[in-house]
């Protein structure tokens, strides 16, 4: 029985892993072993940092959302609770786009949740 070899599945495995590698610097994208390396480690920074990019997007919400609140003597906290005792749901990613692109707006908001909470 012949002897079986495995040129072209080793040839097609590190071609999928050198065109993963495309655009890495020097070694990194022309040889396997430092390749293959790399992209593990790429694949498992991109699954970590698709989950970080949704709570850095949310602190980025709170953080307008508060300097808005500010502006109109509440704070972050006292904002949320009394848009909620207010039955107003409107998400964090739209009250942060409000209060820098239409402070009017959040004003009104912001006095709907003032009248909320001293009742």
């Amino acid at each position: 029985m012949p002897r079986t070899r495995h040129a072209k599945s080793t040839k097609k495995r590190h071609k999928k892993v050198l065109e993963l590698a495309k655009g890495y610097r020097g070694a990194k994208s022309k040889q396997y072993k430092a390749a293959h390396e790399q992209v593990l480690h790429s694949l498992s920074y991109a699954y970590r940092d698709r989950k970080a990019k949704k709570r850095d997007f949310r602190q980025l919400w709170i953080a307008r959302i508060n300097a808005g609140a500010r502006l109109n003597g509440l704070s972050y906290s006292r904002l949320v609770n009394g848009l909620k005792l207010a039955e107003i749901e409107v998400d964090r990613k739209i009250l942060a786009d409000m209060a820098i692109h239409d402070p009017e707006a959040f004003a009104e908001l912001a006095t709907l949740a003032k009248e909320k909470l001293t009742v």
